[in-house]
This record gives C-alpha cells, structure tokens and sequence, in this order.
C-alpha cells in the first residue's frame, strides 16, 4: 500500500556507504572514509555562542516562517558585500538544510511531468528529488576537458518545449570544477530567452580556490529573476547537523515557496538560525582558516595524484572533492554490472577505504574522494589506491 513514487526512486549511494561504514568501525574495523562530503571543522565558538544564548533567552518560540528577520537582514548583507546581489528580506526563505530549499524551490515551480536539466555528473539528490515530485529529470552529457561544465550548445540540444528548469552546481559536487563569469553569462542568456529557471546551488561557493566566484543572480536583473539560488552554512561554517539553508529569489517564487513550508515544517530551528546568525556576523576569520586549509589538501592531493599511473582527475577550483577518472582500470577490471560499485565495494573489503562510486553522480568510470578530512588520511587512501590498482593493471 505504498506510494508509487517509491517504485522509481534509486537508494542514496552516499547515504549506503556511510552506514557500511559505521558498521566495520562498531565492529572495530579501521576505516578510511574519503567518502563524507563533511567539513573535519567544528563550528566556530562565536557561532555556536549566539545559539546557547538564544537558548538562555528563551527564543524557542515559534517564529517566522521563512526565517527570524535578523537573520535574513544577514543573509541579504552578505549577498550584496559578497555576491553583488540585491535582496530584500521578503526574497529570502531559510529552510532545514540545502536539501530543504531544493525541495521547496522544485515545489514552488514545477508541475507533473515538467522537465529539468541536469548536467552529468551531478549530486545524487537532484534527480530523486525531481522524481519524487512528479518531475522529469533530462540528463546531459558534459565533456571531461572542459571539466564537465555545462556549455551553451550542450544546453540548447537538451531544451524541450517541457523544460521548466536547468540545475548549475557552482562550485561543482563531485568534481570541484568553477564556471568563469562568461561561462554563465551564455548559460544565462539561453534561459532567459528560453523563459527557464535556473537554480544556482552554491552551497560551496564560499570554499573557491580561484579567487572569481560569480553568483549566476548577479549577472543582471533578467538573470536574477529566473534563479533560485541555493546556499547555506553546513560547508562554511561546519553546521551539517543544524540543518540551516536559504533560498534567494523574486517575491513571487519566495512568496510560493514560504507558503509551502508553513505547512510542511513551519521554519527551520530557532537555535540553529541564531547560530548560522552568529556564523555571518562573527565568524569570517574562522571560514579563512577552513578554506586555507582546503586549499592546502587540494594542492596536496593533486601532487599526489600527479604521481600516480593510470588515473586522472578533474582540478578541483571549489568544493573540497577530486573526482579521479579510472577509464584506464575499468578496461581491466573484471565487473558485472557497475564498474564503480564493484570497484568502490572490492576497496572498502581489501583495503578498507571507503569512496563513492562514479555511477551515484551518472559517470561509471569515476570515483570520489573528499578532502574535507586530515591529510594523513587521504594521502594514505590514496596510496592504497595506487596499490590496489597496480594488482589489476
């Protein structure tokens, strides 16, 4: 007597892995696990100072349904001294993690049988998340030498008269890959001609290697109207747990979108929305260190890989991912069914370093690894994975 919906979905890979996991660690297994897209940082003192005193304060009523209006006052200060976007508080709705505002936002605009685009690889929940709503998830092939970032021409061959929306991931999960100002600008002008929204998820953007991060919503006013732009604090700040992400959009798409939540969550947690206060107001010198440090392991992690035979990799610009290219031991390797699963699982059982298969992000040859751990750990996967690929090539 369940719902149908069920029969089309496809279980979380990533969600699999981590309870594998948890598991050989209970069982006194020593894990590697380059597989969690988690910060190693613990939220910073300051941030997590203005929750315990809006718990002494007594904030624990209900509030806001989109959001306290400190915080989204924050949210609209940050957009325009970092972004270059202009917001007023009534454009931005907080929800319960960036998953939260996808949801929302997907709810807010499509309807059954809609179309969205979604550039290959891409983040396991996007087109489960379509699916769930009665969406038609349209995947694009991309192509490795322009680090699998969705081109103009790409695009156009993919729109149909059911497009409703096209998701760009900037930075890119699970390749780290940062799409340069003129990159969007012709993604942009397709869409607007086009009458398609765009959601821009930029949870990562804070975590940018290049120093030239571009808001898709500040590329112009028509390109602002059409985007829904995803962010949060989980990746910056380290607040995976607290589940605290923002939309930012026109009011009419804010306005759907706060209605919707009144009646599925009413707002997102008081203590973790003061936090994520605390986190914007206090907590800038604490990001600098964290994205230092990634910068650190990715430089690390690409001369490592650059040592090795028989892998590639896309150069991560963002996020704190490598997504390394195994065509080369796939032609060797002896699978059924899924080149990435069987490999990922062999590597976990021998090896004991766990990874995410390329197949969760739509690409079979590829795995990935995050860096968001401390160095002694993934240099060490790393070199169990050179020698596990050297007992099959």
């Amino acid at each position: 007597m369940l719902s149908k919906k069920l029969d089309s979905l496809t279980p979380s890979v990533t969600v699999g892995i981590s309870s594998k996991v948890k598991l050989m660690k209970k069982d006194g297994i020593d894990v590697i696990n380059l597989s969690i897209g988690e910060p190693d940082f613990n939220v910073p003192e300051k941030a997590k100072a203005y929750g315990i005193k809006s718990l002494e304060d007594n904030c624990t009523k209900y509030d806001l349904v989109p959001g306290t209006i400190e915080l989204r006052n924050a949210i609209c200060k940050k957009l325009k001294e970092e972004n270059n976007c202009n917001y007023t508080p009534d454009e931005i709705v907080l929800a319960s993690g960036a998953k939260n505002c996808i949801t929302n936002a997907m709810l807010a605009v499509l309807d059954a049988g809609d179309e969205v685009i979604i550039p290959k690889p891409y983040w396991v929940t996007y087109p489960e998340t379509i699916k769930i709503l009665g969406g038609v998830p349209v995947f694009v092939d991309t192509k490795k030498q322009n680090s699998f970032k969705l081109t103009k021409e790409e695009l156009l061959n993919a729109i149909t008269p059911k497009t409703k929306m096209i998701i760009v991931t900037n930075p890119s999960n699970p390749t780290g890959a940062v799409y340069t100002k003129e990159e969007l600008e012709s993604i942009v002008d397709v869409c607007i001609e086009k009458n398609i929204y765009i959601l821009a998820d930029e949870i990562y953007e804070r975590i940018c290697y290049t120093g030239n991060f571009t808001a898709i919503a500040s590329l112009c006013e028509k390109a602002k109207d059409i985007t829904i732009t995803v962010n949060g604090f989980a990746k910056s700040v380290a607040m995976t747990g607290l589940r605290v992400g923002y939309t930012a959009t026109n009011k009419a798409v804010a306005k759907a979108m706060s209605s919707i939540q009144g009646h599925l969550i009413s707002h997102p947690c008081l203590t973790a929305q003061y936090t994520a206060l605390g986190a914007l107001q206090e907590c800038q010198d604490d990001i600098k260190n964290m994205v230092d440090t990634y910068t650190k392991r990715r430089n690390m992690i690409i001369e490592k890989l650059d040592s090795m035979d028989h892998v590639g990799y896309v150069k991560p610009d963002g996020a704190f991912y490598v997504f390394i290219d195994l065509s080369e031991v796939a032609k060797k390797y002896n699978f059924k069914d899924s080149f990435s699963m069987e490999f990922s699982d062999e590597f976990l059982e021998k090896y004991k370093v766990a990874v995410v298969p390329g197949k969760a992000f739509g690409l079979d040859e590829y795995v990935r690894i995050s860096y968001a751990c401390n160095e002694k750990d993934f240099l060490e996967g790393l070199d169990r994975l050179n020698t596990f690929i050297g007992t099959i090539l």
